[in-house]
């Protein structure tokens, strides 16, 4: 029974420090993406919409 209390005590122990590290690195920028902002204009982007009604740019 107190070996269930130890692997639980370090399993708290061990998540504590994967969220700390994980903080760590989004608060340094690791997970900032500067390569796709550049590159998502080359790609074309088709939106699907529920009714097929195309605006018009003629004024009446």
């Amino acid at each position: 029974m107190e070996v269930i209390f130890i692997l639980i005590a370090i399993s708290l122990v061990l998540a504590g420090s994967f969220l700390f590290l994980f903080f760590r690195a989004v608060k340094g920028g690791q997970f900032d993406d500067n390569h796709t902002p550049a590159i998502r204009i080359l790609f074309e982007n088709k939106t699907v919409t529920k009714d097929k009604k195309v605006p018009s740019t003629k004024s009446k």
